[in-house]
Parts: structure tokens; C-alpha cells; sequence
């Protein structure tokens, strides 16, 4: 079911465009050589999608700290339900209310009313980062206090026993014992950004392309079967190298951190 799906799409990716649309049997690098013509989708989504995923993860590592560490068990159960809240809409109602948010009578009307001048939100970068921050938030918080939750509290007691000072434990044993749930969050995040299609759609405004918009066009407007092929064996190419780099950077890190821990 996984890689069937996979071998499909690659073989299509050598094929050619059907008289009528769709695919046509055939073999030639001719669509992996006209590439270079989604490279806008291409470099916004490999900007905006480590871009966002770093915002996500900035945002709730404190939160996730927040909730695992420095909040009751009472008031915690009701917080991680605030956390979930937003999962229970769906994804395109809660992106028309940023529409609304970041169009001309949300943010911006509020920025040109306080004598400031007026500014443009919608249909930028900016937009397209807020969703995916406001959207994907979640799926980062809870692998990341899940980690923290888990953490040997008699570490942190030890630490300070020892006279460790609270950064320097938070740096040495707090941050590498939860990097496990860092890289969780942060592929969950990356892997699903980079086949993002709604947010950029409405918050972008047909401004703003991901893969995933090149894609649609592709597949379902323009129906060349064999480019849409080529394209996502592009996107999953990138997707292969950029995780296992970062995952052999954390593990590198994370070993580093606890041997300076040791000493």
C-alpha cells in the first residue's frame, strides 16, 4: 500500500502527456529537465516549509516546557485540551477566519486606523506562515511535552544538588533528554508542510505556491499526468535527503550534548 503507490508515480514520471491529458506510455528525462519551470513552488515550499517548522517548534518547545513541567495535574489536563480545541474545526473554516484576520477589515484596518499607514497581510509569505504556525502548532507541542513529561525528575533535583545553574541544566540535561521528541515534532511538522496545498491556496492568494498547488495543477487542471509524476518524485527525493540529514544532525547533537553532560 506504501510502495505501490510510489513505483506508479515514478514510472509515470517518464512518460508523456496524453492527446487528450493524463499519461501516455514512454520513456524520457524530458519532464525532470523542465523542472526548472515549478521553481517558485519549489523554493517557497523548501523556504517556507523549514521556516515554519522552525516557528512551530520555537513557539512550543516553552509551551510544551510549560505544561509538562511548571503546570498541576489539574490545570495540565485542561490546557492540552486548549492545545487539541483547534483540531476540532476544520482546517478551512479556520482558514477563512484568518482570511478575515489578516484581510483589509481585520489586522491591517486596525493598523490604519491607529495612524500607522496602511499595510498588506493576506496573500503574502507572512499569511502562509501564520496558518501553517496557527495549523501545525499542535502537532509539535505534544511529541515535545511527551518527551518532557517523561523526563526523570530526580535529573533536574540532581543537577541542582550539584550546584548546576538553572540554564546550564536546562542546556545539558533537559534540551538533549527531549530532542528525542524535537525531531518527532519537527518531521511530523516538515513532512506534511511540504505537501501543504490549502493554507497557500487561500491564505496565499494564487501569490504564494507550494508543490502541492503545482501538483493540483498538474494532476487535475492541466492533466499532464507524466510532469505532476516528475514532480513529486522531485519533492520526495528532496524530502529523503533533507530528513536524513537532519535526523543524523540531531542524533549527532543530541550525543555531543550528553557526553558534555557526562563530563
Amino acid at each position: 500500500m506504501l510502495v505501490l503507490p510510489l513505483i506508479v508515480v515514478f514510472v509515470f514520471s517518464f512518460g508523456a502527456r496524453g492527446p487528450a491529458g493524463g499519461y501516455a506510455p514512454g520513456f524520457s528525462l524530458e519532464n525532470f529537465m523542465n523542472l526548472g519551470a515549478r521553481w517558485a513552488a519549489f523554493k517557497n515550499t523548501m523556504v517556507l516549509a523549514p521556516v515554519g517548522t522552525l516557528a512551530c517548534a520555537v513557539i512550543a518547545y516553552p509551551l510544551a516546557y510549560f505544561l509538562a513541567l511548571r503546570v498541576s495535574a489539574k490545570r495540565r489536563t485542561l490546557l492540552l485540551i486548549l492545545v487539541i480545541v483547534p483540531f476540532w474545526t476544520s482546517i478551512l473554516i479556520r482558514s477563512y477566519a484568518w482570511i478575515f484576520i489578516l484581510g483589509g477589515k481585520g489586522i491591517p484596518a486596525l493598523i490604519a486606523w491607529m495612524g500607522f499607514g496602511s499595510i498588506q497581510l493576506i496573500n503574502t509569505p507572512f499569511a502562509v506562515l501564520v496558518g501553517i504556525v496557527y495549523g501545525y502548532l499542535p502537532l509539535m507541542v505534544f511529541p515535545i511535552y511527551v518527551s518532557l513529561e517523561q523526563l526523570d525528575k530526580r535529573l533536574l533535583e540532581a543537577s541542582a544538588d550539584l550546584g548546576c545553574p538553572p540554564g546550564r541544566t536546562f542546556l545539558s540535561v533537559t534540551l538533549p533528554l527531549s530532542m528525542p521528541g524535537v525531531a518527532t515534532g519537527s518531521m511530523l511538522v516538515f513532512i506534511l508542510l511540504m505537501g501543504e496545498f490549502l493554507i497557500p491556496a487561500m491564505l496565499g492568494g494564487g501569490k504564494v505556491f507550494f508543490v502541492g498547488n503545482a501538483l493540483v495543477d498538474l494532476f487535475l487542471q492541466s492533466r499532464n499526468w507524466a510532469f505532476g509524476s516528475a514532480v513529486a518524485v522531485a519533492l520526495v527525493l528532496i524530502m529523503l535527503v533533507t530528513v536524513t540529514a537532519y535526523m543524523r544532525a540531531t542524533r549527532r547533537w543530541a550525543g555531543g550534548r550528553a557526553d558534555v553532560s557526562l563530563m
